[in-house]
């Protein structure tokens, strides 16, 4: 296994909280493959990567990462990293192929055996419930736009709970439902596919009423532990003039309070801003549903957002939206071309625990990490190399290291200022199927060779086990 090419660390970075919990995830279209195995139906995302010139580089994910053949060298990964925690996804249409009806027996039957194993392994399971891959049955029903969608994936979450929940102490409704609203149905950059814009605002309602209904179908069965996951960003006006201000506020709004209000204070932001005098698709009762109080709140971070007003002739102004993305100057940046700032990340966490106070329960970091053009080489393995036993492979990822180890930095210092958080899991286990970009971003701790499935760790794993080990 590979060294690890650790930087300088120092005390201050390495404190934590006594029990703070250390993990990794992955999300099941991105790693397990085997799409047309199982009596696995149909996902938006099988028929978005058939789609011509959605996937930049043309691929798909049915063999992916493999690791619904390969899933015990993934726990054996895990366990090599001394992980708590392994958060996975439960493939919707794996187990509830139609995204109705009853359950598919093989279907719950490989996340039985996954389950098991971690167990067996000493690794505790948190599963995400839905993870973007939408039955495309109910696609062809409105799919979000659609109310009925929220009460089929609390449907769905009862048959995942009633077959794991013997073995599982916390879970995750959703993942990143910003994402699926503003990728998915106002630009059309990713599954399913629509350009809406702003007429994509029911879809953010109707997840955030599938997490209120999932919250409570989980909680009739036992007394688990559950949260939903959300992706934030920090705001960043590109200028100290009025307009940039504003148009970070209102940017804000749309990203990041529409999706973190309703859950943690039972009530949607002001949207009178953008011409609505509620959301879209809210009725009676919702809003008790889905502000119901959770045990967690899961934080995405990978990068903060620099924000102007919109300029003449952008999507965003012919949408009549005020703000619009830009780039900042100056600034290193991962191989996706996110800026890297760490110290964003530690402004964000401060800003939840000021803006919703006792409101917001403990925090567990969901995902974390960055995308670089990583290179296997091959290097003399010691005296067996000397010997003829040929070469190890490697891969020396030095800029990831540095970017983890700022980033949980900036997690601990955000505890020193107040923020309850109880855990980070590290975004990726594996190298895997990155959506819209296909194979052509790695964020793994671990090379994946997309063509054999060979799993190569990179020095950031190593790096990764040692931080975990020096914590305790």
């Amino acid at each position: 296994m590979a060294e690890a090419a650790t930087p300088d660390r120092t005390a201050e970075a390495l404190r934590l909280p006594h029990g703070f919990r250390w993990g990794a995830a992955t999300a099941a279209f991105q790693v397990e493959g085997s799409t047309r195995e199982g009596g696995r139906g149909e996902s938006i995302w099988d028929v978005f990567t058939r789609t011509p010139g959605l996937v930049i580089d043309g691929s798909n994910a049915e063999v992916a990462a493999d690791s619904y053949r390969r899933y015990r060298d993934d726990v054996a990964l895990l366990a090599g990293l001394g992980a708590d925690d392994y958060r996975f996804s439960i493939s919707w249409p794996r187990v509830q192929p139609g995204g109705t009806g009853p359950a598919n027996e093989a279907g719950l039957a490989y996340y039985d055996r996954l389950v098991d194993e971690l167990l067996a392994a000493g690794i505790a399971p948190v599963p995400t419930l839905y993870h973007w891959d939408l039955p495309q049955e109910l696609e062809a029903a409105g799919g979000w736009l659609n109310r009925d969608t929220a009460y089929r994936l609390a449907e769905y979450a009862g048959l995942v709970v009633d077959r794991l929940g013997d073995r599982v102490a916390r879970w995750i409704t959703l993942n990143e439902p910003a994402m699926t609203t503003l990728q998915g149905y106002a630009l059309g950059s990713q599954a399913p596919g629509h350009a809406l814009m702003m007429g994509a605002l029911s879809t953010a309602h109707h997840q955030l009423l599938a997490h209120g209904l999932a919250v409570a179908a989980i909680r009739s069965r036992g007394d688990a532990e559950v949260g939903i996951t959300n992706n934030h960003t920090l705001m960043v006006p590109a200028t100290d003039a009025a307009a940039d201000r504003f148009a970070a506020g209102a940017f804000d709004l749309i990203y990041n309070r529409i999706f973190a209000d309703p859950v943690l204070t039972g009530a949607y932001p002001d949207l009178s801003g953008f011409g609505l005098e509620a959301m879209p698709g809210l009725e009676d009762g919702d809003l008790e549903l889905i502000g119901a109080p959770t045990d967690f709140y899961g934080i995405n971070f990978y990068n903060p957002t620099r924000v102007a007003a919109a300029s003449d002739g952008s999507e965003f102004a012919a949408a009549g939206l005020p703000f619009e993305p830009v780039e900042f100057d100056g600034v290193p940046t991962t191989g996706f071309d996110w800026p890297i700032m760490p110290e964003t990340f530690t402004e964000l966490l401060v800003s939840f625990a000021r803006d919703y106070g006792d409101r917001l329960p403990p925090v567990v970091i969901t995902e974390n990490g960055a995308s670089f053009p990583d290179e296997v080489v091959s290097e003399a393995a010691g005296a067996a190399a000397e010997a003829g036993g040929g070469a190890a492979r490697a891969v020396h990822d030095e800029r990831r290291i540095g970017y983890l180890d700022d980033h949980i930095t900036a997690v601990r210092r955000a505890i020193d200022q107040g923020v309850d958080v109880q855990g980070y899991y590290l975004w990726s286990l594996l190298d895997n199927f990155e959506w819209a970009e296909g194979y052509t971003q790695r964020f793994g701790l671990v090379h994946v060779d997309f063509e054999t499935g060979e799993r190569t760790p990179k020095d950031s794993y190593a790096w990764y086990r040692d931080r975990i080990a020096d914590s305790r």
